[in-house]
């Protein structure tokens, strides 16, 4: 049921925030073998339950009063343990809840846990979590996307309503295509990074996990706003990004980059996107040729960004003040070295040192400068895009989901799910991911997804946009056989 028919149940007393959760914790339960969930804690969700009902009696109201929600394990909480998915912050106990987290226990959502993902959100497929990978509801032999698997197969599973997410260089959208659900990335700076547990500053984005852009267009409202605790935070009027859901497309220009259909695209995801670009100018946008020339250096350029960004913040957990302390060890540095190697996993190594390398003595200048300049570059192409064009759409991924260890052993090859979201990402532009269609084959049964660009600031059309896009198609609403019930 979408958030709009919950909150209406709850505002007519037909069901009880309480009565809700339960339900909600039965499914999670009786589903723990997706492993989507690492942090459960029914008292406290119940406890919330309580409260928002109690609030409601008291005569409050709002769209999420009472609505339960997932978080990804990125955002810290005070009351259910924050692991980033890794043994270097197991069992850590937050003593403050995430900006992100506040804002949306202030409107009344009841937290429902902490949802699995790629260790310290690096990854593109969940295999990287130290809690074992999520399964994709769709088909448990597929990658459910990386890095927020866990709140993109949730929602997929109908075992939570909505979920966050945070998006560094495709971990909300590309789960999402591979999940069949709707992903929501907003600008950069737009919701508050306070509270989440660091990747790389410069692009991290806490977004969100719905069944659809409606939902993410009520969720999103209380979750932005500015947050004097976060230097990048942007200090801007809070919005109502509902306000755009009646609009027509009619008249809407949506550009289509021709290095988004190129050489890679599997024609199956092909067929989808243009079938859904085709059921926009049924209803009446105009689809523009575009060009994004540098977009295709987007992956060399993030490579060395986020890695470099990554070796900085993860600099911290050396098992003095911050994280794992390895039990057996000599000196202070061996110390260090021991804790930090038995803390992180393979990914966060291989970033630790491929950063740690860009930023060294003798090849900052000629890796990092000279990646800051072409993201500059790549920035400026979509100015010039948007100056014909109100949306930007394309694929998300160049293939359905894959299977588990099928690029496992390849890095470079796992780094390519991410060619077509990296750039928006460099950017710092708002972008989605919504359901279009599925696989061909023996992909039958992978969903494919579609991805909406806008300009910096413009969630509110953009989102509107998917939103006609979703009232004329029903590939959202569908819900994998094994969870329908």
């Amino acid at each position: 049921m979408p958030l709009a028919g919950l909150a209406k149940r709850l505002a007519a007393r037909e069901v009880s925030a309480v009565e809700l959760a339960r339900h909600f914790l039965d499914r999670i339960e009786r589903h723990r073998g997706l492993n989507a969930f690492l942090d459960i804690r029914p008292e406290v969700t119940l406890a919330q339950a309580r409260a928002a009902d109690e609030r409601r009696s008291r005569g409050e109201s709002g769209p999420l009063l009472g609505i339960p929600i997932a978080h990804k394990d990125i955002f810290v909480t005070r009351d259910f343990a924050s692991t980033a998915a890794s043994r270097m912050l197991e069992g850590y106990m937050s003593p403050f809840d995430a900006t992100v987290v506040e804002r949306l226990a202030q409107a009344g959502m009841v937290t429902l846990g902490k949802v699995n993902c790629d260790e310290f959100a690096m990854g593109s497929s969940n295999e990287n979590s130290a809690y074992g990978p999520v399964l994709n509801p769709w088909d448990t032999s597929a990658v459910p996307g990386g890095s927020s698997g866990g709140s993109s197969a949730a929602v997929a599973a109908r075992i939570a309503p909505v979920a966050t997410a945070t998006d560094t260089g495709g971990s909300i959208r590309e789960p999402a295509a591979f999940c069949g659900i709707t992903g929501t990335k907003p600008t950069y700076g737009r919701p508050s990074r306070w509270g989440m547990i660091a990747f790389a500053s410069s692009l991290d984005t806490a977004g969100l996990m719905t069944v659809s852009a409606e939902d993410a267009a009520w969720v999103l409202s209380a979750m932005c706003g500015f947050d004097p605790n976060d230097s990048t935070s942007v200090d801007r009027p809070e919005e109502d990004f509902t306000r755009d859901l009646a609009r027509p497309v009619a008249g809407l220009r949506i550009g289509v980059p021709k290095e988004f259909f190129a050489a890679g695209l599997q024609p199956d995801v092909e067929r989808a996107v243009r079938g859904a670009l085709e059921t926009y100018r049924s209803m009446g946008a105009t689809l523009v040729d575009i060009s994004l020339p540098n977009a295709e250096l987007g992956i060399p350029v993030y490579y060395v960004v986020a890695p470099a960004e990554c070796s900085s913040n993860l600099s911290r957990f050396d098992g003095v003040r911050y994280g794992h302390r390895a039990k057996a060890h000599g000196d202070l540095a061996d110390m260090i070295k021991r804790s930090r190697a038995e803390g992180f996993g393979p990914e966060p190594k291989r970033r630790i040192l491929i950063g740690t390398y860009v930023l060294s003595h003798g090849y900052y200048d000629a890796y990092y400068i000279k990646a800051q300049q072409v993201r500059r570059l790549i920035a400026d192409e979509f100015q010039q895009a948007f100056t014909k064009c109100d949306v930007i759409a394309g694929p998300v991924t160049t293939s359905v989901a894959f299977g588990f260890g099928e690029k496992a052993a390849d890095p470079v090859s796992m780094y390519m799910s991410d060619l077509y979201t990296i750039p928006g990402s460099l950017a710092g532009v708002p972008s989605m991911s919504i359901p279009c269609g599925f696989g061909d084959g023996a992909n039958a049964s992978r969903p494919v997804g579609l991805q909406l660009m806008s300009n910096y600031f413009d969630e509110a059309r953009l989102i509107g946009a998917a939103h006609q896009y979703q009232l004329a198609t029903d590939w959202h609403r569908r819900v994998p056989a094994a969870f329908a019930g």
